[in-house]
């Protein structure tokens, strides 16, 4: 099959063959895509490489056309239904469009608005699409039952865990995973499931989100397409934003279901476990076996969202959950999150000697002044000690005025700590001077770095800088 049957195609539905033709990146598929142009107007075409998929394609986008969902429309198909043509989206994926969000994690108003309205979209798929449709028309599955699960699970496991080389009792690990299917398939699945529902998938066109690629659709439980979206590897959504969409999410199906947000809450993430591990299998077929970079790239977010979604043990599922703490942990994926962890880096200094510099270059942080704090280096018995000695120590708290002091500054640090990791940063400097960086700053940085080292896992480098010490707390 070639580019000449689209221009025929083009030519018949036109009256004209196209001006111009330009194939457009492909996606994780073998199906190809081109912009005809001529003076028709631009049209997209699709070649396919399988009949049932063209087939399903073409019949649920007739259905979510005719009742009004926003999908482009097939305005004609080949004889042999191996290619068609469809309404041109333009070229903006919602994945661009939130570009900048991705990479910061700080996403502005415009994304989020966009965001919203694509995940308030969804339930409209799921609940109205689904009447009417011919779930006869699915492929490669007419629904999502015990059999797709196992597969899916599987192609984790051949595709990624074996690949990775990690050691594993396989009949340990089946027993799970049919624990899991039992507790995925109590969801209800009279809905229409998209499958693949996630940025790359949403086009974006004045301002609106359209929607494409829902040719593996089947009939399924809601939960599978909010967590393909909201857990899609480079998407980097921070925990506050998901939180956020989901709660938009339900109250939109509310309007077709009643929805207990703690039950839904629940259900999904052993949908989000599910979900990560099969993307992590596609990514190991097409990475490993495949060869494709592309796909390998994706894999540390994969990672980093599997074990932040152990950070909460999964009982039901006992061996898969230690093998997949295992997983995480192994050194080829603990290098990758060494580089992105975040390092604060507390000291102490004296203001004569000038406010230190910072070495990572980001120039940002805090520095608090300790000289409103009463000094015990004013009195002789004390000038012998540091903030890290017991007569010092003893001072200082029985004064009190350095407790409230520390409290505030654990209030301001612990809400950057928390920002810094939920971004993504990698650096932050804490700073505290004082008259002769020996006794009220040394106690506070000593202070802080113990309990950033309690509270966050985090890595925190320790340095007193007038006194010569340095100190490194790891991550507990």
């Amino acid at each position: 099959m070639d580019e000449s049957t689209l221009k025929t195609l083009y030519a018949s539905h036109c009256g004209s063959e196209p001006a111009t033709i330009e194939e457009l990146p492909s996606s994780g598929s073998n199906r190809r895509y081109f912009r005809l142009d001529g003076p028709a107007g631009p049209l997209v075409g699709v070649m396919g490489t399988i009949l049932q998929e063209n087939e399903a394609f073409l019949s649920f986008d007739r259905h979510f056309d005719e009742i009004g969902l926003p999908v482009p429309r097939v305005v004609a198909v080949a004889p042999d239904r191996m290619t068609y043509l469809q309404t041109d989206l333009g070229d903006t994926l919602l994945f661009h469009a939130i570009e900048k969000g991705r990479q910061t994690r700080v996403f502005s108003t415009e994304e989020r608005d966009l965001l919203v309205k694509t995940i308030r979209r969804l339930p409209d798929f799921q609940f109205a699409g689904a009447k009417g449709l011919d779930f006869g028309k699915c492929f490669p599955a007419a629904e999502f039952d015990r059999r797709s699960i196992m597969w899916d699970l599987n192609y984790f496991k051949y595709c990624f865990l074996k690949a990775t080389g990690i050691e594993f009792e396989e009949d340990r690990l089946e027993d799970d995973f049919n624990r899991m299917a039992d507790v995925l398939m109590q969801s209800d699945s009279s809905t229409f499931m998209y499958r693949d529902f996630q940025s790359r998938n949403v086009m974006i066109k004045d301002s609106e989100p359209w929607f494409i690629d829902f040719q593996g659709g089947r009939r399924g439980p809601v939960y599978y397409d909010v967590a393909s979206f909201l857990w899609q590897a480079k998407a980097n959504f921070p925990d506050s934003l998901r939180h956020e969409l989901i709660l938009e999410y339900i109250d939109s199906a509310r309007r077709y279901r009643q929805i207990d947000t703690a039950h839904f809450l629940h259900t999904l993430r052993h949908f989000v476990l599910f979900r990560t591990m099969q993307v992590l299998g596609a990514y190991g077929f097409r990475g490993y076996f495949e060869k494709k970079p592309h796909f390998m790239q994706s894999v540390p977010f994969a990672i980093a969202n599997l074990r932040a979604l152990l950070a909460e043990p999964f009982d039901e599922y006992p061996y898969l959950t230690d093998m997949l703490d295992r997983l995480v942990n192994m050194k080829q994926f603990t290098d990758e999150v060494a580089k992105r962890q975040l390092t604060v880096r507390v000291l102490s200094f004296a203001y004569k000697k000038g406010i230190p510099n910072d070495p990572t270059g980001n120039g940002g942080g805090y520095v608090f002044d300790c000289r409103a704090v009463n000094n015990p280096g004013k009195y002789e018995h004390y000038k012998q000690f540091t903030g890290l000695e017991r007569p010092v120590i003893e001072f200082l708290e029985n004064d009190g005025e350095i407790i409230t002091f520390l409290d505030h500054c654990y209030s301001l640090v612990d809400a950057s700590v928390e920002r810094y990791i939920e971004r993504g940063f990698t650096n932050l400097s804490v700073a505290f001077g004082c008259t002769g960086g020996q006794h009220r700053s040394v106690y506070c940085a000593q202070h802080l770095a113990e309990h950033l080292n309690k509270k966050y896992k985090v890595k925190v480098e320790l340095v007193h800088r007038e006194q010569d010490i340095e100190q490194t707390f790891s991550p507990k």
